[in-house]
């Protein structure tokens, strides 16, 4: 079922009711304002948005002097521009300077669709991965966003949000008990464990129903945060269906899959596929297009369940 909830407008519209009650928080964005319905804070809190233009190395700077007058900023572009395109300052001026600073990246992976190549960034995570203490998070409906941010507001430290602008399936309600770092059994099972993140998930479970018709028992388990990553979720599952298969709307190497990898080569170690893209870089096309031209459809998470079975 698809959420009714934009998870941008979700994020913008609980950033102002936080805001009304913490002046640290500011919003600061790329020329995009529309694109993350951030015109909201704009219109309840002017002196605290800035639209900084088409300058994300400059806003990240900006931030981060912000960060360091007690300030708790929120920087906004498009996954690419909030990563790759800044990533020395986010490295040097936010992260080594032990400094505070709340990312979003719209749009990861085959959500850019007609924006294209350069649009599409199927490595920002694997980038921001790379930074020492950097949270690196995505959210997987609105309804967990809204629930992570007052946790994301209090952490001490930078944390990077991989955010799905529009609609996305509703996989939560709101009895969520939420928690950076810590991964969430969505389905039980003794054959298979598919670990997905954001847009995947839905993937995942859709999957585990059509495995379930050929006898084949998988549990779905969502690592929203894939650093600091719990690596108790993913020992346990190791152990109790001996195979795992990780989901992911981002390339492989450096993603969700090599994290899990991470984990299981030095714990417990089974039969790992990765669903995910495998070395491309994006192009122009709609997100179910995309899907199959990159190998990370329904069909692609089940078809990796059987082969990581028949290696048990």
């Amino acid at each position: 079922m698809t959420d009714e909830r934009e998870i941008r407008q979700t994020l913008a519209a609980a950033l102002v009711e936080r805001a009304k009650k913490d002046n640290r928080i500011v919003v600061l964005d790329a020329d995009l304002m529309s694109c993350h319905a951030t015109k909201c804070f704009k219109e309840a809190f002017p002196d605290r948005f800035f639209n900084v233009g088409i300058a994300e190395a400059n806003m990240i700077g900006m931030a981060a002097g912000m960060s360091a007058m007690g300030k708790i900023p929120f920087t906004y572009s498009f996954a690419p521009f909030a990563t790759r395109r800044c990533f020395d300052q986010i490295f040097i001026s936010v992260a080594y300077a032990g400094l505070n600073v709340k990312m979003v990246g719209s749009e990861p992976g085959v959500a850019a669709e007609a924006n294209g190549g350069t649009h599409m960034p199927f490595e920002d995570m694997a980038i921001m991965r790379s930074i020492p203490k950097m949270v690196c998070f995505e959210p997987t409906d609105a309804t967990m966003m809204e629930k992570a941010l007052d946790e994301i507001i209090d952490y001490p430290s930078s944390v990077y949000i991989r955010m799905f602008r529009k609609k996305a399936a509703k996989i939560y309600d709101d009895s969520l008990d939420f928690k950076l770092g810590k991964a969430i059994e969505l389905r039980d099972g003794s054959d298979v464990t598919l670990i997905a993140s954001g847009i995947m998930v839905e993937r995942a479970l859709q999957a585990a129903d059509l495995l379930a018709e050929e006898g084949i028992s998988a549990k779905v388990v969502n690592i929203h945060t894939w650093k600091p990553i719990d690596k108790d979720a993913i020992v346990e599952a190791a152990k109790k269906t001996g195979a795992i298969v990780t989901c992911e709307n981002h390339n492989i190497f450096g993603g969700l899959g090599s994290a899990v990898s991470e984990v299981v080569v030095e714990n417990q170690p089974v039969p790992l596929k990765m669903v995910g893209v495998k070395d491309e870089f994006g192009q122009v096309g709609k997100n179910a297009y995309l899907s199959e031209v990159y190998g990370i459809t329904t069909a692609d998470i089940v078809k990796a369940a059987k082969e990581a079975i028949s290696r048990k």
